[in-house]
């Protein structure tokens, strides 16, 4: 029988490390997972327990110091919710040559329908200054003239907010697992 030193505490079990993943990071991934499958709780709480039982699997979803990696979780649970949306779709009967290339248009809708979801949330997520910039430049097709006057700003503060919105929509989106 091994007993721990005084100093040290027995590695935790598989399910405590398990229920340890599950309340830190289980309710944001749940909630990003509901978004992902329009709503479909026991889908989202399906591909939950899947994504929790690889990252217990694999030891890349851990970071130097032990913690469970957020980011390795939300690029697993994002891949598989892709796979679940693409298997509930049911499998197609053998189709003419005509209708294949209709079906892959819309296999490839669902990972356009996906990112668009994605993105839009990313926008969201920014400060209200760099989001209104950042609309008025690409959304809107301002010129930095007219979003500098549609927003009362400098056209040099449109500029800025734009470039500073930019590189906060790439770091948010490459966190979430998007390869940019």
């Amino acid at each position: 029988m091994h007993v721990p030193s005084s100093g040290s505490s027995p590695a935790p079990t598989r399910d405590e490390a398990l229920r340890t993943a599950y309340e830190t990071h289980g309710p944001i991934l749940l909630n990003y997972l509901l978004r992902m499958t329009v709503g479909n709780r026991a889908m989202a709480e399906d591909i939950l327990q899947e994504t929790l039982m690889r990252a217990w699997k694999h030891p890349e979803a851990r970071a130097v110091d032990g913690q469970w990696s957020r980011g390795w979780l939300f690029t697993v649970a994002r891949r598989i919710a892709i796979d679940h949306i693409r298997s509930s779709q049911g499998r197609s009967t053998e189709r003419l040559d005509e209708r294949v290339e209709e079906r892959h248009g819309s296999v490839d809708g669902i990972d356009r329908l996906l990112d668009r979801r994605e993105v839009r949330a990313a926008v969201a997520r920014l400060p209200e200054r760099l989001r209104s910039a950042l609309i008025e430049i690409y959304f809107q097709e301002h010129s930095v003239t007219e979003a500098a006057r549609r927003l009362s700003i400098p056209e040099g503060t449109v500029k800025s907010r734009t470039f500073y919105a930019l590189r906060a929509l790439r770091e948010d989106l490459t966190s979430r697992g998007f390869t940019l």
